[in-house]
């Protein structure tokens, strides 16, 4: 039976939930999504223009029509706001999805999660939401609903006023309805964080929309102000190298990040001294063909992630004569957890570099070309118009030959991702690298449901979509799965799972070693019980290994040499 699967997401961007909601609305798996906004305001179908009571460049927020019932309402800090995005039954078991009941349902998980903080909610005939003292002329609303119901599926959903600043409802007739008020739970006198609400919904969600069907809960670990990333981040150097036979030890860079794996649930790791087991063992190889290519790239001034990065798949790759290209420099603006990748500011962008790149796939005969890049806060467009300068160089020298993109998520911009996407690359590749839980830790700069977002922007127009993660970080198996699944609802295409290295002392530690036999199983579960198309699965598995043979078995991307 397949689990309701129920994530709580923190802080998202209205416009990026949106689009995660589209690409699950097409999926046939149930979701409910909890996460707050940052403030915004949004008119359903129906909605009057009087009801903004002030112009709308004057709102303070943005404003956006979306395709849901209702009318205006407000979304923001102190909201927790749920998108259940699933089927919903028929009217009697079939027909016409009944929208009646599954209202009643949304409402009643509401009105069993307030009754845990001690407040009784009602009902108000005709206008969908939770009530207190409904029917009274003191009624006021703590929960709005406005659903989108079509094809049997159903998207949007409700927003539950936790601790909102209730000023922003001011601005507008909340739902349409005039002269009635809107509380939230600390205006009645109930002092309770979001994330605990977030936890009772979950549970009588299960209850009442997924009755009798296992639940898959995961959630990120959020934190609510900036943080010091770490050392790493600050320039401070990478740290003691960690010999390639052994083990990662237990020192943490940072105090930073040691609360953030704490909150997680994540401690020690192993020692320096405890040896990797045999099958994480790279034996060092060279050979004319390597040399030949470190000879190439280094003419040419091009930076490639093999190096950068300590691919343990170095000496395999560039002797069967392929090459990942980093685009943009070899300096990253973020400080995830697990890279290598140089994290001092970063140098001006170089115009000549898609040609370079261009040069060199002809030069090295390549039949498919991956390129990454760093991570590019400082840029308006986030280093999306290199990226897609550099598809089209390659596609104009050497016509046939196919190309991946593994990109950030370009600081969450739907315009920056079209200019990539815009170029067709043969396939778009966007990491989540861990699960949920982790997210905060391992990369503290990204955000899950910003990646997913991404990856559901990228297979909305039509692209070939990939993804990633590194395992000995902490997660469990449930968590992986759950996080194939995640991918899988998005309609990613291919998936690359495989074992974390630490770099150096100043990286987070193993946690442990999986084994080839649980990493085959996660190959399985992902094509055969979730529906992916090829995932790549194995210790040494990198993201950009092999990466023409898992387009070829993904999307039959014909290899021409």
């Amino acid at each position: 039976m397949t689990p309701f699967r129920v994530r709580w997401l923190g802080r998202v961007d209205y416009d990026e939930a949106w689009d995660l909601q589209q690409q699950l609305f097409v999926g046939s798996d149930d979701h409910l999504l909890l996460l707050e906004h940052p403030p915004l305001y949004t008119m359903g179908v129906r909605a009057k223009a009087e009801h903004l009571l002030v112009p709308p460049d004057e709102l303070g927020a943005d404003l956006r029509r979306v395709n849901r019932g209702g009318d205006v309402t407000f979304h923001g800090p102190g909201q927790l706001v749920g998108y259940p995005v699933m089927n919903v039954a028929g009217k009697r078991g079939g027909g016409m999805a009944d929208t009646v009941a599954f209202i009643d349902s949304v409402e009643q998980v509401l009105i069993d999660a307030l009754a845990d903080f001690g407040l009784a909610a009602g009902r108000l005939p005709g206008n969908p939401g939770a009530w207190l003292d409904p029917g009274t002329a003191e009624e006021r609303k703590v929960a709005a609903i406005g659903v989108r119901l079509s094809r049997g599926r159903s998207m949007h959903g409700f927003a539950l006023n936790v601790n909102v600043d209730h000023r922003w409802f001011d601005h507008i007739v909340p739902c349409g309805l005039v002269g009635k008020s809107v509380t939230s739970l600390r205006a009645e006198g109930v002092d309770v964080d979001l994330e605990a609400v977030a936890d009772r919904v979950a549970h009588h969600a299960a209850l009442h929309l997924a009755p009798d069907r296992p639940v898959d809960r995961q959630d990120v670990a959020w934190r609510r102000t900036p943080t010091d990333l770490s050392p790493f981040s600050r320039g401070e150097g990478a740290g003691e190298a960690i010999k390639p036979e052994r083990s990662t030890n237990v020192r943490l860079a940072s105090k930073s990040r040691e609360g953030r794996l704490a909150s997680a649930g994540v401690t020690g790791g192993f020692d320096l001294s405890a040896r990797k087991p045999d099958w994480m063992r790279v034996k060092l190889e060279t050979g004319p063909e390597l040399l030949r290519l470190k000879k190439l790239t280094r003419s040419l001034d091009l930076v490639t992630v093999c190096e950068e990065a300590g691919c343990p798949n170095i000496f395999d790759c560039w002797n069967e004569g392929t090459a990942t290209f980093m685009l943009l420099g070899d300096r990253c603006t973020r400080a995830c957890g697990f890279c290598l990748i140089d994290t001092r500011k970063p140098g001006a962008v170089d115009s000549g570099e898609p040609d370079r790149v261009a040069e060199a796939v002809a030069t090295m005969d390549l039949s498919f070309a991956v390129l990454t890049m760093v991570a590019r806060d400082d840029l308006a467009d986030g280093g999306a118009n290199v990226v897609a300068a550099s598809i089209d160089a390659i596609h104009r020298r050497s016509p046939g030959v196919g190309v991946e993109v593994l990109i950030s998520d370009l600081k969450g911009s739907a315009e920056s991702l079209a200019v990539v996407c815009d170029a067709r690359p043969e396939v778009l590749n966007h990491n989540i690298e861990t699960v949920p839980r982790l997210q905060r830790a391992v990369r503290p700069s990204a955000g899950y449901a910003r990646s997913l977002g991404v990856l559901a922007r990228a297979k909305a127009a039509g692209l070939t979509t990939k993804s990633g993660m590194i395992l000995g970080m902490g997660e469990t198996f449930d968590e992986v799965v759950g996080a194939l699944a995640d991918l899988s609802a998005v309609g990613v295409d291919i998936v690359t799972v495989g074992q974390y290295l630490r770099p150096t002392t100043n990286h987070l530690a193993v946690q442990r070693w999986w084994t080839p036999d649980e990493f085959a199983e996660l190959k399985r579960i992902g094509e055969g019980d979730l529906g992916i198309a090829h995932v790549e699965s194995s210790p040494l598995t990198r993201s950009s290994h092999h990466a023409g043979t898992a387009a070829a078995a993904a999307v039959g991307f014909e290899v021409i040499r």
